[in-house]
């Protein structure tokens, strides 16, 4: 079975066969097993061993802490990576994410205007949430289409707060 893994954003082909496996065509020998009772696996590549933990995201992707690093891994089979690439759902989102509310709260202030160019991390948006204030900041660089908050007003976790193009 030939698997397209993606850890971190680097994609790598891997082959499991009655011959053990294949890593972007070169054999390794690699065995996994269980902890009892844990989520941590035992992962032995060649001579080293490795404790890992997984935690499923969505179909087909992970969240892997190996040795105390975390990585982000994609792992589709043929089929499935067939499927995807038919269907296009690997064509992320055009533009910039909107910045959405965290949390319940009250918007204090907003400090961006239709037409502001802002850059990633810019603080957009300060709400109140558990008597705290936060500062939302921009998720991505782009150009601000609208605001949808307004001081005084309290949000729902998830509302959209401003729109990016």
């Amino acid at each position: 079975m030939k698997y397209y893994v993606a850890v971190n954003g680097e994609d790598h082909e891997v082959t499991l066969d009655e011959n053990g496996v294949q890593v972007d065509g070169e054999r390794v020998s690699a065995t996994v097993e269980s902890v009892s009772g844990t989520p941590v696996r035992m992962v032995t590549i060649g001579d080293e061993v490795h404790r890992v933990v997984v935690r499923p995201a969505a179909r087909g992707a992970y969240t892997l802490w190996l040795d105390g690093y975390r990585f982000e891994v994609e792992a589709l089979d043929e089929r499935a990576r067939a499927i995807r690439e038919l269907s296009g759902k690997n064509a992320g989102p055009s533009g910039p994410a909107p910045l959405v509310a965290p949390m319940p709260g009250l918007i204090v202030r907003v400090n961006a205007h239709p037409g502001d160019e802002v850059r990633a991390g810019q603080g957009l948006v300060v709400m109140e949430a558990m008597k705290m204030e936060n500062e939302l900041r921009a998720p991505a660089a782009g150009r601000v289409r609208a605001i949808l908050a307004t001081p005084g007003t309290a949000v729902e976790k998830g509302a959209v707060l401003i729109e990016l193009e």
